[in-house]
């Protein structure tokens, strides 16, 4: 008999019918020209959507204030749907600040205000219309934590008041890859405080992800530079077929073709 792979089996995440466990992850892309999505961006998630997966687009900046980068996409522009499939948007917040008033020093106030947004938004659209993204090990641009581990288990249990859709979290095994040394910390706390859809992500590969669904340390596992090199990825992952490389010096490029949608799919390799 043939074994199932635990990837590519279904999920239900509140109304959202998942056919497999695979999620594009969200990638900064430069193509959105004057902030406004482009007609070549809905061809990208086209190309990665499949019949009930799951994409999370790049983020989308709030306001003038919040773009850091030319070319991101903004919150006027975005309509994008994939065939089938589930597009989430994600956007950036406003300003990054430190802090020494009731938002800094302890892990309290340093987790209030992304508490706070989070209960707003819910507020508004309703919690099973809010998923979050938080990265608690890193450590570039200045924002690594004192104390990260205690810092996203205290975030991952405060979310559980607000029923949200699914907390995503990377793993701390990306901030030390660049030095090859070993991890000794995971998301294993995090996904068992944590009572709804938890989904990881941070250089997984088809058989680490398939790992992390069989023992249950994530519902769902999102890629990014492997998705991004093979717009058929979960295809490739059920027939365990070879896998396009991806290169790296056109991620932030702003052409509208190379390093965006013209990896090949399968059948035109």
């Amino acid at each position: 008999m043939e074994r199932q792979i635990p990837l590519l089996t279904p999920y239900k995440m509140a109304h959202f019918e998942l056919a497999h466990r695979i999620v594009l992850a969200p990638l900064t892309r430069f193509r959105s020209y004057n902030s406004i999505p482009q007609s070549h961006a809905i061809l990208y998630y086209s190309q990665r959507t499949t019949k009930g997966g799951f994409l999370i687009a790049e983020a989308t900046i709030v306001s003038s204030a919040a773009q850091g980068f030319k070319n991101v996409p903004g919150f006027d522009g975005v309509e994008i749907h994939g065939a089938h499939g589930y597009l989430i948007d994600q956007f950036l917040k406003d300003q990054i600040n430190d802090r020494t008033d009731e938002y800094g020093g302890s892990i309290e106030n340093r987790c209030r205000f992304a508490i706070e947004v989070v209960e707003a938004v819910v507020n508004e659209i309703g919690a099973d219309r809010v998923g979050i993204r938080l990265s608690p090990f890193a450590n570039y641009l200045d924002s690594a934590d004192s104390n990260p581990e205690a810092l996203g288990l205290y975030m991952a249990k405060s979310l559980n008041k607000y029923g949200i859709l699914y907390c995503h979290m990377v793993e701390p095994r990306m901030e030390v890859m660049e030095e090859r040394s070993e991890c000794t910390v995971s998301l294993g706390p995090m996904r068992e405080a944590f009572d709804g859809t938890f989904m990881a992500a941070g250089g997984y590969e088809r058989e680490d992800g398939n790992d992390a669904i069989a023992q249950g340390s994530a519902d769902l596992v999102a890629y990014g530079r492997l998705f991004l090199a093979n717009p058929d990825l979960p295809k490739r992952f059920e027939l365990d077929a070879p896998l396009n490389k991806y290169i790296r010096d056109t991620f932030y490029t702003e052409d509208p073709v190379i390093g965006y949608t013209d990896y090949p799919f399968l059948e035109t390799c």
